[in-house]
């Protein structure tokens, strides 16, 4: 490998971490160095790369250790055979990069991945290298958050949550066909063996920080994963579904969804153009769905198309369940309890807690419910108030374009 001054490195390895989604640095513990000892903060502004749910900016050196993996994954830009420039940092570049970008007030934490070089154990041993010089080399307080390598020794996957506020082991594909399929290499058992350890290891410091002030935090933000979407035949279903058990076997904080992008040189087994955006979008709203709103991952399922097991894009989860299950509606603002009432297309969590606050006080009328809520036209519909019922509405065979929002141009090169 040509020599490469840590410029070069930054710009290509920079560029090599987009695809990966899965960096937000909500959910840690508060940390700064407004006392003169250490540096950093998991608090305050910056250049932003990602937005926490709380709105709140985030901005993260967001890098690869190195480009360079052996393993040849069909879907991965920086696989074995993939004809790219490649570069590598040392443990010593990453700190040193993270730190002057930080008293630059460029970022406010690190995002940790790498391809695989020489092995699983030599390549997770750098990164957690990276992570302990930071914390106890020079008292860095900022937001740091590693992928793990679920193939490298238990324990070192274990030191990576003694440093990092959050670690990610993905998951890569939704079907074990899909893995086997188009990354041979990589063992899906192993792979939920090191989320159930990672999960163990909180659990345990949870229950330690209970009993002694003293005991270590491990991975105070949690853990994460990310599936590509329409690089194999995995549905909408199958992704849903998958999401749904790793959340509950696991624990995880968030499971995010990469769109496949076509890759150069790429292998005749993958497909020849992305998936759109916008089934990527319909994803993350099913998963709120799962989150937020109490939905069962069948209930989002079943919103899913019978024939294909895709969600359709033209509308969201939510209301494609509503549209399904009409029996459910209409709802009565004034008397229904709060899950139903977040089953309503168009009353977000927000909107329910407002409803429920007012209706104490005096019966609501459709005018209050549209002070409540962005578009009162995809509400009324589905609810009954004080001086509104749908009649016939709900049961209207056209009852879909006139709750659909318009159509409207969201990707600029789309197919």
């Amino acid at each position: 490998m040509a020599q490469l001054d840590v410029r070069r490195k930054l710009e290509i390895l920079a560029d090599a971490a987009k695809y990966d989604a899965s960096c937000a640095s909500s959910g840690t513990a508060k940390r700064n160095s407004r006392d003169g000892k250490g540096l950093g903060s998991t608090e305050g502004m910056g250049i932003c790369h990602a937005y926490a749910p709380d709105g709140r900016c985030i901005s993260l050196l967001k890098i690869l250790l190195t480009n360079s993996c052996i393993f040849d994954c069909h879907y991965c830009i920086n696989r074995k055979s993939s004809n790219v420039r490649r570069a590598r940092f040392t443990a010593e570049e990453v700190v040193n990069l993270t730190l002057a970008f930080y008293r630059r007030n460029y970022i406010e934490g690190l995002f940790l991945s790498s391809g695989i070089i020489r092995s699983s154990n030599y390549t997770m041993e750098q990164l957690v290298e990276v992570a302990r010089s930071l914390r106890e080399d020079h008292h860095f307080r900022g937001y740091i958050h590693l992928k793990t390598i679920p193939d490298a020794d238990p324990e070192l996957v274990h030191q990576a949550g003694l440093y990092a506020d959050r670690v990610s082991i993905n998951v890569e594909l939704p079907t074990a066909g899909g893995l086997k399929r188009l990354a041979p290499e990589k063992d899906g058992a192993r792979i939920e063996g090191a989320m159930r350890d990672m999960k163990v290891a909180m659990v345990d410091a949870t229950d330690a920080k209970a009993k002694y002030k003293s005991a270590p935090r491990f991975a105070p933000a949690g853990q994460s994963t990310q599936m590509i979407v329409g690089a194999d035949a995995a549905t909408d279903g199958d992704i849903v579904t998958k999401a749904s058990t790793l959340y509950d076997r696991f624990g995880l904080r968030r499971v995010y969804y990469s769109a496949f992008s076509p890759i150069p040189d790429a292998s005749a087994v993958l497909p020849l153009q992305r998936p759109p955006l916008l089934r990527e979008h319909r994803l993350y709203q099913s998963d709120w769905l799962m989150r937020f709103y109490g939905f069962a991952p069948k209930e989002v399922v079943a919103a899913a198309d019978d024939a294909t097991g895709m969600l359709p894009l033209d509308i969201d989860p939510k209301l494609a369940w509503a549209l399904k299950f009409r029996e459910t509606f209409p709802v009565d603002v004034n008397r229904a309890p709060r899950e139903m009432l977040l089953r309503v297309p168009g009353l977000g969590t927000k909107a329910v807690a407002n409803i429920i606050a007012a209706r104490r006080w005096r019966r609501l009328r459709l005018d209050d419910v549209a002070r409540l809520t962005v578009s009162v036209a995809k509400v009324r519909p589905f609810i009954v108030a004080e001086d509104w019922r749908p009649v016939a509405l709900t049961d209207r065979a056209d009852l879909k374009p006139l709750v659909a929002p318009k159509r409207e141009q969201l990707e600029l090169f789309a197919a």
